[in-house]
């Protein structure tokens, strides 16, 4: 979850790095520190707290202007946010300055071990076992980069490191293991960080690494090899959007912004996906077709907001293709023992594409020989480097904390999928699919109305900010719309928010209904009026002891009216695509009430973009 960044090149590093901490802050912001090499001696400054923090201390002590730095922002795991435990950690011979995201899971054993050589530890921090290790390779007379592979080979867990030496000037090491890295690769001078964000204000040009592997850095070289010293193929690529998408644009939040890009980023997601003869074609996607045929069940594996836009995926999945369709939480799949086999498609969802429970779930699901799609918002990451197949998202980069985009564009791709999956099996005829992506392929300004209309909510928002507690009900597709609006508030308002199935109101969540209490409702289009007429009756019950109503309908239905306290229309779509629009109004509503709160909105606290660590 951490944000790392190490340069080398003829700029002045501590000014890169700092920069790009900035931009990566939303990966972590316990702490953040920065490490320079002059003269033949590390010299560092690292601070609790925000990166705000650092600069102060920047400002009354200063690090020399040199060509080599390291830097990080950091998501505490081991030993509390304090000046002692930020990164970089320095070796305690002084020749080795490390930063590490990730868990070092047998740092206990190797702690112990150093110790009894007499080595001082300063920190509570597993990163620091790392840096001893590192400091007394290279005491030994190893080169750095021998070093850093005979230090990996002894870790156990996920990690990215990346490290300096005081006796190797101009260059920098760098190692992963299930813990995201990239080499941005520039003209006379090369990074290496956790996001490409940390650089694409000088290069577009990046280099995945890959599993076990480490990478060896100079302004005009960069040398891959695996852990035991085998040179490494490389795998560059070309970053597709530039320094302006990952800046607020005048916006307050970045969340704000992220929000108000959804129809755009719904769009780019659709785009491309109709061949010449008029059947859905998803490029990334290269299992044959004959192995989808024999497909018997699909079980999609997410987290977090991903895992509510798997919900939505299984109401679609299913309806379109007549597969049974399970969602699991990522981070309980492997350990219940699953009953997987090669006729089982695993679907995993993740923006990043370095979620380390959803990781460890496609490797489980690979071992047992199911077929693995990802659905990822991220080029070159590690979830679909290790799928059999993958459809990206191109929602371009989501920095908020709080997914938005990148939720909405995850449900747009498993519409996609769930159609291709019909294309390919025949449950569904082609102008089945047609009408069905012609609808998708409206959404984007509908997107838009609703963005359009949401004036009201700062003033329903200001209503809100002493309550104590917001409900959301929903049905079918209606009940991940609710799980994920509680979510919302949850992560960025601090308030307990619950979502539930309207039909399980009466099975014990309407004990929780007391006068005031505010209820978002998202009710199903008119079309489905069996379900359309509970939600409604759902309504009128909570009405009646006490609650506030604020009520999700599409326009046009009337019915609604008599008991919604408040009213939000929707604009009128399918059953199954109402999500895309549906949720759009809750984000906002937990936008506006963290931003009266007086919370910070983009970086919530004890929460990171990117959860790389089990």
């Amino acid at each position: 979850m951490c944000g790392i960044i190490g340069y080398v090149g003829p700029r002045v590093a501590r000014e890169v790095v700092v920069d790009g901490l900035r931009r990566m802050e939303y990966r972590g912001y316990d702490s953040a520190g920065v490490a320079v090499l002059d003269g033949g001696a590390i010299e560092f400054r690292k601070k609790a707290g925000k990166i705000a923090n650092l600069d102060a201390e920047l400002a009354i002590s200063p690090l020399p202007d040199t060509g080599l730095g390291i830097g990080h922002t950091r998501w505490a795991t081991h030993g509390g946010p304090t000046d002692d435990n930020a990164h970089p950690h320095v070796s305690a011979n002084e020749r080795v300055a490390l930063i590490h995201n990730g868990i070092i899971e047998n740092f206990a054993s190797l702690r112990s071990e150093l110790v009894a050589e007499g080595v001082v530890f300063r920190s509570q921090t597993d990163t620091e076992v790392a840096a001893q290790l590192l400091g007394r390779e290279v005491s030994a007379g190893a080169d750095l980069a021998e070093a850093m592979r005979t230090v990996c080979r002894r870790l156990e867990g996920a990690f990215t490191l990346v490290a300096i030496d005081a006796d190797n000037a101009g260059r920098l090491v760098a190692a992963r293991r299930n813990s995201p890295l990239v080499v941005g690769v520039g003209d006379g001078e090369n990074f290496v960080a956790s996001d490409v964000a940390a650089f694409i204000e000088f290069t577009r040009h990046a280099i995945e690494l890959g599993q076990d592997e480490v990478v060896d850095v100079t302004a005009d070289a960069i040398t891959i090899t695996d852990f035991f010293g085998e040179p490494a193929p490389s795998h560059p690529f070309e970053v597709t959007w530039d320094l302006s998408a990952a800046e607020k644009g005048g916006y307050d939040w970045f969340m704000r912004k992220e929000i108000y890009e959804q129809p755009k980023a719904v769009a780019d997601t659709l785009l491309g996906r109709y061949a010449a003869d008029g059947s859905l074609k998803l490029d990334e996607l290269h299992i044959p077709a004959s192995e989808l045929r024999s497909i018997d069940k699909i079980i999609v594996v997410a987290c977090g907001s991903a895992y509510y836009a798997g919900l939505v995926a299984k109401y679609a999945i299913e309806h379109w293709t007549r597969i049974a369709c399970e969602v699991e939480i990522a981070s309980e799949f492997r350990y219940r023992d699953p009953i997987i086999d090669g006729s089982t498609l695993v679907v995993t969802i993740s923006q990043s594409g370095e979620t380390a429970d959803t990781l460890m779930a496609i490797r489980h699901a690979r071992e047992q020989r199911a077929k693995v799609i990802a659905i990822c918002n991220t080029n070159g990451a590690t979830i679909p480097r290790e799928s059999d197949a993958v459809i990206y998202t191109h929602a371009g980069p989501e920095i908020g904390v709080a997914s938005t985009k990148g939720f909405l564009t995850q449900v747009a791709a498993c519409y996609l999928l769930g159609l291709y999956l019909a294309q390919v099996r025949g449950t569904m005829f082609d102008d089945e699919i047609h009408a069905v992506m012609t609808e998708l392929a409206a959404t984007p300004p509908l997107i838009q109305q609703v963005l359009d209309g949401l004036g009201p909510i700062k003033e329903l928002a200001a209503r809100f900010v002493g309550t104590k507690s917001v409900l959301f009900l929903g049905r079918h597709v209606g009940y991940p719309v609710a799980l994920e609006g509680a979510l919302k508030l949850k992560e960025i308002a601090y308030l307990h928010a619950e979502g539930f199935p309207a039909g399980e109101l009466k099975h014990g969540p309407i004990a929780l209904v007391e006068g005031g209490v505010p209820i978002f409702v998202v009710v199903p289009p008119q079309g489905r009026d069996q379900l359309h007429d509970k939600v409604v009756s759902n309504i009128q019950e909570v009405r009646a002891r006490g609650a506030l109503t604020i009520v999700l309908a599409e326009a046009g239905d009337a019915e609604v009216e008599p008991y919604a306290d408040v009213l939000f229309r929707l604009p009128k779509v399918s059953t199954l695509l109402q999500p895309l629009v549906a949720t759009v109004p809750l984000q906002m509503f937990a936008c506006e009430l963290a931003t009266l709160k007086g919370y910070d909105v983009d970086q919530p606290r004890n929460l990171a973009k990117s959860v790389t660590v089990e």
